[in-house]
């Protein structure tokens, strides 16, 4: 005989309880890791801690906020291993609080605090709506495609353009590393925003010219104009949905197709392809989304496009089709980062 306590309910069976509730519930909450993060990096709090750990009051001072809340906000921070607390009730950097920093080759503190700013923020708070529509959530609410958004918008557009720049750093240096140039004299980076990747693959490859592509907003503000690339680069202002410079020998989309769904992307596709030579590759960088339930990184991006913008990330098979479809083969898939692979493309003959 079982005598149950008065008052208690079944618990259904496969429900969660205990555990499985407080993460569920932590999971309703996660948008208040976004919200500190963001004022961390605000703050400059890991810059402040370079030298030596300090106590959330030492920090206050020298940031010029609120101590207790402070102390509060990076406690929080410190149960997913951003800062660390020691039992002097100082902060120390960790591993994962050394990307917030500044002054670091790899920073990632200006996409901390854009990717919580209110136009990827608020439109997160419609993605019921994306789900339900079809739509995109930052266009219902803005009432302008993302992109014309940045261009409109000066302080938000320099942020945006400033913080794009500085994450594709370290990817565009590995993938410069990662491929093989030798044969090539000239490449077309398609959408290539301020250069960046360009910049990487020029530097590596002194015998080759380069042509930088993309809306002219985004072009005037380019990092090309270093000594050591003189006479080897051009910028070009354009729309690729109408046309790219021809006749390069190597032809870059990185991080274009995942902003636009599938009939833009075999439109861009198609006249990257009229633009090329028959001996004319292709390299489409973007993360790509593996098979199984394991987290990847891939999968949290997916989930941004469905709001702001009217992309996706997509598995492999589902880039080799839109190629096949634009008249492309499929030469090789290539991962030179743990967060972008490269599909090398010919054109289909």
């Amino acid at each position: 005989m079982s005598v149950a306590h008065h008052g208690a309910e079944e618990v259904p069976p496969g429900s969660g309880t205990g555990q499985e509730a407080g993460e569920l519930l932590e999971l309703a909450l996660g948008y208040l890791y976004s919200a500190a993060l963001n004022s961390a990096a605000r703050f400059a709090v890991a810059d402040h801690l370079v030298d030596a750990p300090r106590t959330a009051g030492e920090l206050a001072e020298a940031t010029g906020v609120h101590a207790p809340h402070l102390y509060r906000l990076l406690r929080f921070l410190a149960t997913k291993g951003v800062f660390r607390e020691d039992e002097a009730g100082r902060f120390h950097l960790t591993p994962l609080a050394q990307p917030l920093r500044s002054d670091v080759e790899r920073s990632l503190r200006e996409n901390v605090m854009v990717y919580s700013e209110a136009p990827f923020w608020e439109p997160a708070g419609r993605l019921h709506e994306a789900v339900r529509t079809g739509a995109t959530a930052f266009e219902s609410q803005y009432g302008t495609p993302f992109y014309n958004y940045v261009a409109t918008d000066r302080e938000f557009g320099a942020a945006f353009n400033s913080s794009m720049a500085a994450a594709s750093e370290a990817l565009s240096d590995d993938i410069a590393e990662a491929l093989d140039f030798s044969q090539a004299k000239s490449v077309v980076d398609v959408g290539g925003g301020r250069g960046g990747l360009l910049c990487s693959v020029l530097r590596r490859n002194p015998h080759m010219t380069g042509t930088l592509f993309d809306l002219e907003n985004v072009v005037a503000g380019h990092v090309l104009d270093a000594p050591d690339l003189a006479g080897r680069w051009r910028a070009e202002a354009g729309d690729f949905f109408v046309s790219v410079p021809s006749g390069a020998d190597v032809y870059f989309l990185k991080h274009v197709l995942a902003s636009w769904p599938d009939e833009q992307c075999v439109s861009i596709l198609r006249t990257c392809r009229g633009a090329m030579p028959a001996h004319g590759r292709l390299l489409v960088v973007n993360p790509m989304i593996p098979a199984g339930n394991e987290p990847h990184f891939g999968k949290t991006v997916d989930m941004m496009m469905m709001t702001v913008l009217n992309g996706k990330n997509r598995t492999r098979a589902e880039y080799e089709d839109l190629l096949t479809q634009a008249g492309f083969d499929v030469v090789q898939f290539l991962d030179p980062s743990p967060h972008a692979s490269v599909v090398e493309a010919a054109v289909a003959h």
